[in-house]
């Protein structure tokens, strides 16, 4: 911008059209008359147009009424009109200082402290100790000691702890916590034998400590010892905690009656949605409101909460979806129903041998069909760990 137009911009710039009269002669005289006329044209209405300042367009009143012309201001610019513009939106501006303000002093405070990396110690006893030393929520951060002093004060509160790191991070401060290794003592035990925990077939045996009584592909019944605690001689036997792994296949028979209609849950595709305004723990619905047309439902819940930069916020919404449903019957063929009755089966031995347990066969020993269901007796072979633990302490005596 040039020094003029600087000056101009100081002193305000309208920008006039001209209606009616005679607008070549009302340049003219204007001219002549000494005021500043610039970016004179004609508009594509066939209207006259110019700038001229504040101060100059008070003076063209005469010369309108020389010359029968009507004027009409189509923009206006210069700090005349921005100062005034300013003076309308006091209000506005002085809520964007006082937003500005606001967020500064929310950003100067902690608004979460995280506790990680803790085992033994538990996490009231940390933010305790960490309350103690001026770390707890909603605490100005120019208040905090220095993360270095905090954390040497920390170890020092905290027996347990061999380091103990505080790291800030916009409003959230996390405390890492490395905890003191000590070694745990095991458990004293008293002389034990491996005895067969059900009758069996010995597919593997591995004997840490004690003696092996049994060997694979032998036939146990359950009681029978598998690994003894006692080991040695006649003369010089003594009893040791057996310890080690025995598998084995266990036979498992199972009366299953699989029926051959089956309830389905169907969704309609019929659906009310809900909005909730989320502030802290409360929420407050916004839309949605009435009770749903439908005889049976389902409703999904999805909450979001608001954040702003790295800081998560109090508040956000939360909205619930009713979804309509029906039950509908479902005619399953009886290889179907014999198919879902034999998996249900198959889950509930594992449960009952144990989470390392494999299912190696499966015999049918007899089906029929009758009344809307599939009866079956089915014989799971199954190889599990066929331990039970027997305390000596009850033979010392012989």
């Amino acid at each position: 911008m040039s020094v003029q137009g600087s000056t101009q911009w100081l002193k305000g710039i309208v920008t006039v059209q001209i209606r009616g009269g005679q607008p070549e002669q009302l340049v003219n005289q204007a001219l002549s008359g000494g005021l500043e006329l610039s970016s004179i044209r004609w508009t594509s209405k066939g209207l006259l147009e110019f700038e001229l300042s504040v101060s100059d367009f008070f003076r063209l009143r005469a010369y309108l009424k020389e010359t029968g012309c009507r004027s009409h201001v189509s923009k206006r610019k210069g700090l005349p009109f921005w100062l005034a513009k300013a003076e309308r939106r006091k209000l506005f501006a002085g809520g964007l200082v006082l937003f500005i303000a606001l967020i500064f002093m929310l950003s100067s405070l902690v608004w979460s402290v995280e506790v990680e990396g803790n085992v033994k110690l538990s996490e009231e006893q940390i933010r305790e100790a960490a309350r103690q030393e001026g770390l707890y929520p909603m605490q100005w951060s120019f208040r905090l000691a220095n993360a270095d002093v905090l954390s040497k004060q920390l170890v020092q509160k905290l027996p347990g702890s061999s380091w103990i790191g505080v790291e800030k991070k916009g409003t959230k401060v996390i405390i890492q916590v490395v905890e003191q290794t000590i070694p745990e003592q095991s458990p004293l035990q008293n002389p034990r034998d491996f005895v067969a925990s059900a009758d069996a077939v010995v597919t593997e045996i591995i004997a840490e400590a004690g003696r092996p009584v049994v060997k694979k592909n032998m036939r146990v019944k359950k009681g029978d010892t598998l690994i003894s605690g006692t080991i040695g001689g006649e003369e010089y036997s003594r009893t040791v905690v057996a310890k080690g792994k025995v598998r084995g296949l266990v036979w498992y028979e199972f009366d299953i009656a699989a029926p051959l209609v089956q309830h389905v849950k169907v969704y309609t595709g019929e659906k009310k949605t809900k909005w909730y305004a989320v502030i802290g723990s409360r929420t407050l619905q916004v839309s949605g409101y009435g009770d749903h047309p439908y005889a049976a439902s389902e409703t999904i819940r999805h909450e979001e909460q608001a954040a702003w930069r790295k800081w998560a916020l109090p508040i956000g919404r939360m909205k619930e979806t009713i979804m309509e449903m029906r039950v509908e019957d479902r005619t399953l063929t009886e290889a179907e129903a014999k198919s879902v009755g034999i998996l249900q089966a198959k889950a509930d031995v594992l449960i009952k041998a144990g989470s390392d347990s494999i299912i190696r066969n499966e015999i049918v020993l007899h089906e029929k069909a009758e009344n809307g269901k599939v009866y079956m007796k089915v014989l799971f072979e199954v190889e599990q760990s066929i331990v039970k633990e027997m305390p000596l302490v009850q033979m010392q005596g012989d």
